[in-house]
């Protein structure tokens, strides 16, 4: 400890006495752990964080079948009923809706709010406690609309309410019915589901309507629960599935007995899967660049230290242990490595604010610089200084003073072996190839995904979605409202073609609707054929859509409830019907209804860019009633006067309805957003590696011919030719490059795996991106080279040996 403070002022001293190689040490370190804790603070936020909940580790949500994304709701309210009742290995069961959009209205004030509607226990269950007011509870509920109860979210009530505890007891309205607000939730709870911040809680039985909540058929929850003392999940597995196919023989034409399974809750459910992958493997790419600066510095280390022979051996002669100089040169590595750490720990602090404040299409992100983050930053800035610290401390241990102070600042490996340089070099390149090809393999993953067949053309449309909740007409005159809305649309001044539907593809609607062929007389769901998407559109939608309709004709406006029921089905859905045969004309089953089909449309994407072909049938708008209307519009116009037209003309119409406008491109950022993620995320990566490998070359090309200038200024003296000086002064960097760019092409082969948890189609094998990395390799190789190989033809041999 007496040696400490001097090791470490004397370190100070040094790193202050050479300022352009401690400037860009600095950075280095500062970029490659800063990076690192910005991945790991999302890390921690979204996989090592437990939720704000009680005992998170016994909390299960229940999923139905297959792998499936996103908050899927699992049971009807009876069947929930039901499990809760009769199930034996779970202490409380829950569940939740979380797609309740709504109006807030309060004295004079109306705001667009998104909620969760919960089953009365929902809070016990998760062990939560209001700190203004109370909570629903269990006890609040006494069948249909018979808890007319609003909790307000930390949020919601801040913002909107100015953090008034006096709001409890009062009265505020969704839409057109009115709620007691009883009590404010916790500021650092959001539910189960990490990515969502809801503004309100509504009980369960105030949000469906009487009949819902009796239908078997829906399934208007997500459920929860948690384990009892000692039950493990599989034998609550067993238990559930047992319930199911007892339900399934009780109740044979609504319930399936399809398996059910356990995940833990919070990441959009089954998508979990991809977002630990995806988090995991940018993580195991983020070292990648760690390591790559930890080389880079290693090797400047070390060519510091052989530099500095002279100085050490003086210092041995002296009586200096060698132990003493070992330390003190990790001494200098650790305190530069604090340094740096310590700038990348600000920057990566003010990035994940940004991110924070940052919405994403997923909701938001909660990742802050905890305690956990600082340990890692810790653990990074300590390892990273070991890692090339211990290169010139092994160098200098094993040095021979007495050659030292002979011959100076002189490798004691003969140039024409390898050294270890030459493989910290080529280890720090090939991990650069490999970074740059992950990086264009991301760049062509996202242009496959904006190219890839979507069964509708987003560009040049506009999307115009209107809430029909809070208008009073139902039923057909709904409809006529609707077919009104639509016209007034198409008769806006520059719009080409208009249409109307439920939901444009993915953002939610009816899955798994079942079909029946013809003649069925038992409903059982076991007897359906397929189990399709279902969207309810007008005359015109699929041509605004630009979907094109293969044969057969369109949705008309005399398709209504008085004629017979029709439907255009896509390519999939015919295929698997009725093969080969043609599907016009063809009839089926669906919600009771017997439905011809009058159309075939070309197949699509509906719910996730990367599902397989999926059977959609398209419903006529005035054969089915629907709550939310969305307008898709293509048109002349620039977009802000399409924008402020649309909202105009339809508020004309319906002045309480809440109306949305915005660019279909636009709605689909949720699709899009990994694919932008990862190229940003690998694209800024391949960009630090790039540069990493640029100083890296560039140190070795500029040392090796500063130690080389007697020997070079020689040749030329003996008449050597230009490429033998060129070979002499930067071949050894070149050689470097060639071979550790082709061991990180092979890298980018082998990485294929880890590239697929992160990119869409991964191809590290793509010709264009071969091609790319291999030209941006060889581009950084002449710029870093390029300096160090004109001060080697510049030579002055007549100078040299003056100054000889």
């Amino acid at each position: 400890m007496n040696d400490l403070l001097p090791d470490i002022r004397y370190a100070l001293r040094v790193l202050w006495k050479s300022p352009a190689f401690t400037l860009v040490a600095l950075v280095t370190l500062m970029l490659g752990i800063g990076a690192n804790v910005v991945v790991f603070g999302v890390v921690n936020a979204v996989l090592l964080h437990p939720l704000d909940v009680s005992d998170p580790q016994d909390l299960y949500q229940l999923r139905i079948g297959s792998w499936t994304s996103g908050k899927a709701l699992t049971t009807s309210y009876p069947a929930f009923g039901d499990i809760q009742q009769r199930n034996t290995t779970f202490s409380d069961i829950a569940g939740f809706n979380g797609f309740c959009q709504a109006r807030l209205h309060w004295g004079d004030a109306v705001r667009s709010v998104s909620g969760y509607a919960v089953t009365g226990n929902y809070f016990d269950l998760l062990g939560v406690q209001a700190p203004v007011g109370r909570l629903i509870q269990a006890e609040d509920e006494h069948g249909p609309n018979s808890a007319p109860y609003i909790v307000l979210s930390d949020s919601l009530w801040r913002s909107a309410f100015n953090a008034d505890p006096g709001v409890v007891g009062t009265t505020v309205r969704l839409y057109k019915d009115p709620f007691t607000v009883i009590g404010v939730a916790p500021a650092r709870f959001h539910g189960t589901e990490r990515f969502d911040w809801p503004d309100y809680y509504i009980p369960i039985v105030s949000y469906f309507e009487s009949d819902y909540l009796q239908n078997r058929t829906g399934r208007p929850l997500t459920v929860l629960g948690r384990l009892k003392p000692g039950v493990t999940p599989q034998q609550a597995t067993e238990n559930l599935n047992a319930i199911a196919a007892q339900l399934a023989r009780e109740y044979p034409k609504t319930d399936t007995g399809v398996p059910l399974r356990l995940i833990h809750p919070g990441l959009q459910g089954d998508a979990g899967d991809v977002i630990r992958g995806f988090l995991y493997s940018v993580a195991g790419l983020a070292l990648l660049v760690l390591v790559a600066a930890c080389a880079n510095l290693a090797s400047l280390f070390a060519a510091r230290a052989a530099d500095r022979n002279r100085e050490l051996a003086l210092r041995v002669a002296l009586g200096a242990s060698r132990w003493r100089l070992v330390r003190q040169l990790l001494t200098e590595a650790i305190v530069l490595s604090m340094l740096g750490g310590t700038a990348g720990l600000v920057i990566a602090g003010l990035l994940l604010r940004v991110l924070n404040q940052s919405l994403s299409p997923y909701g938001r992100l909660a990742a802050s610089v905890d305690a956990r983050v600082y340990l890692a930053a810790l653990f990074l800035t300590l390892v990273s200084a070991l890692l090339f610290g211990i290169i010139p401390a092994r160098q200098v241990s094993q040095s021979s003073p007495l050659q030292a102070m002979k011959s100076g600042s002189v490798d004691s490996t003969p140039l024409r072996r390898f050294t270890l340089r030459d493989l910290l070099l080529g280890a720090q390149i090939a991990i650069c190839t490999l970074l740059v090809t992950a990086s264009l393999v991301a760049v062509r993953g996202m242009v496959r995904m904006l190219h890839a067949p979507l069964g509708f053309q987003p560009e040049g449309a506009m999307l115009a979605n209107i809430d029909l909740s809070e208008i009073e007409q139902r039923g057909d005159a709904l409809l006529v409202k609707q077919k009104a809305m639509l016209e007034a649309v198409q008769r806006i001044p520059g719009v080409t073609t208009a249409g109307e539907v439920n939901r444009v593809p993915f953002t939610g609607g009816l899955r798994g609707v079942p079909v029946f062929p013809t003649g069925t007389t038992d409903f059982n769901l076991n007897n359906s054929v397929l189990a399709p998407y279902v969207f309810t559109i007008s005359p015109g939608y699929l041509e605004a859509a630009g979907t094109r309709l293969l044969s057969g004709r369109d949705i008309s406006w005399h398709d209504t409830k008085t004629t017979p029921y029709v439907a255009v089905v896509n390519q999939t859905f015919a295929r698997k019907m009725w093969g080969e045969t043609s599907a016009i004309g063809q009839r089926f089953i669906l919600r009771d209804h017997l439905t011809e089909v009058v159309g075939v449309a070309e197949d699509g994407k509906y719910y996730e860019i990367m599902e397989p072909q999926q059977p959609v049938v398209f419903l006529p708008l005035l054969q089915t009633e629907n709550g939310v209307a969305v307008f898709v519009v293509r048109t002349t116009r620039a977009q802000n006067e399409m924008v402020t037209a649309l909202e105009r003309t339809l508020s004309a119409i319906e002045p309480n309805a809440l109306i949305t406008v915005q660019t279909w491109p636009d709605a689909m950022a949720r699709v899009l957003f990994p694919a932008r993620a990862a190229s940003v995320g690998l694209g800024v990566m391949g960009l630090l590696a790039a540069m990493l490998a640029v100083t890296g070359i560039f140190g070795m090309a500029a040392y090796n011919v500063s130690r080389r200038m007697k020997e070079l200024g020689i040749r030329v003296a003996l008449g050597a030719r230009t490429k033998h000086v060129m070979s002499a002064a930067v071949g050894r960097p070149i050689v470097l490059l060639v071979v550790g760019s082709l061991a990180g092409l092979l890298l980018g082969v082998f990485a294929s795996r880890l590239l697929g948890q992160i990119v869409y189609q991964a191809n590290p094998r793509d010709p264009v991106v071969v091609i790319g990395a291999v030209l941006m390799m060889a581009l950084l190789g002449i710029a870093a080279s390029a300096i160090p190989a004109l001060r080697a033809l510049a030579v002055d041999p007549s100078k040299l040996l003056r100054e000889e």
